[in-house]
């Protein structure tokens, strides 16, 4: 164990730290949407579980690392089937990785869209049966979790040669996660402003998987740089309102 200690090792958990925070802020979002549909009394329960979903998700996935690297092999090539040539037939050579992104990106545009409907414009006619029950909501959130926690986690293997390293460093960052991730969803919810924009981000990421699905990549640096930036605009404004107050 005392590679554990090594200046190496060391930087590659800071690393791996850092990037778990990062990588779990639409993790974070979606978990503090979810929650909110619940009884105010079981939003709290509701968000330990969905991080502890996400801390399960990724310690599996990297424990069956082996498993989880076969999925970048390709299944079948849908460009085949539409008579496609040229690029698109690299594009639409389809991985289980690549299915599992493609589900989890449409899955998430149809939420974000459906939650800012229903915000905006159709919540007085959706009153009933919008409310998922505390089971479904932690179905959901784990099923999530599964899409969020697979790129991390590949990602982290290219990053570190030793898997204690990246069970630590996800645990670190969940820990973190744990005690944020109240005043960060009281917050969302408290401002409607937030939340739109938090809708925003996870439409954004949900069209990032499905483009990363076909091989066309959108530059994370670009989605978290454009949320941030709007992020800050968006406090400034609440906190110019007279009353404002964007403290978290």
């Amino acid at each position: 164990m005392e590679w554990l200690t090594s200046s190496e090792a060391l930087l590659s958990l800071l690393t791996l730290t850092i990037m778990e925070i990062v990588l779990g802020i639409d993790n974070i979002v979606f978990i503090s949407i979810q929650t909110d549909k619940l009884p105010e009394h079981q939003q709290k329960k509701g968000r330990i579980l969905g991080l502890a979903f996400a801390l399960f998700t990724r310690v599996v996935l990297l424990l069956s690392i082996t498993w989880v690297l076969t999925l970048t092999k390709p299944l079948f090539n849908a460009a085949n089937w539409l008579n496609l040539t040229g690029s698109w037939v690299e594009r639409l050579s389809f991985s289980g990785r690549d299915l599992i992104l493609l589900v989890g990106g449409l899955f998430l545009l149809y939420k974000s869209i459906i939650e800012i409907y229903n915000m905006l414009e159709g919540e007085h006619k959706v009153k009933v049966g919008t409310k998922l029950s505390f089971a479904q909501t932690v179905i959901q959130i784990g099923l999530l979790d599964i899409v969020f926690g697979l790129d991390s986690v590949i990602t982290a293997v290219g990053m570190a040669s030793h898997v204690e390293i990246m069970i630590i460093a996800i645990v670190i960052a969940m820990i973190i996660m744990v005690f944020s991730i109240h005043s960060i969803s009281n917050f969302v919810n408290k401002h409607p402003s937030v939340k739109v924009l938090a809708l925003s981000f996870l439409l954004l990421i949900g069209v990032s998987l499905m483009a990363e699905s076909i091989d066309e990549p959108i530059a994370k640096g670009y989605i978290y740089f454009s949320m941030g930036f709007s992020m800050f605009v968006v406090m400034l404004v609440i906190r110019l309102k007279p009353g404002g107050n964007a403290t978290l």
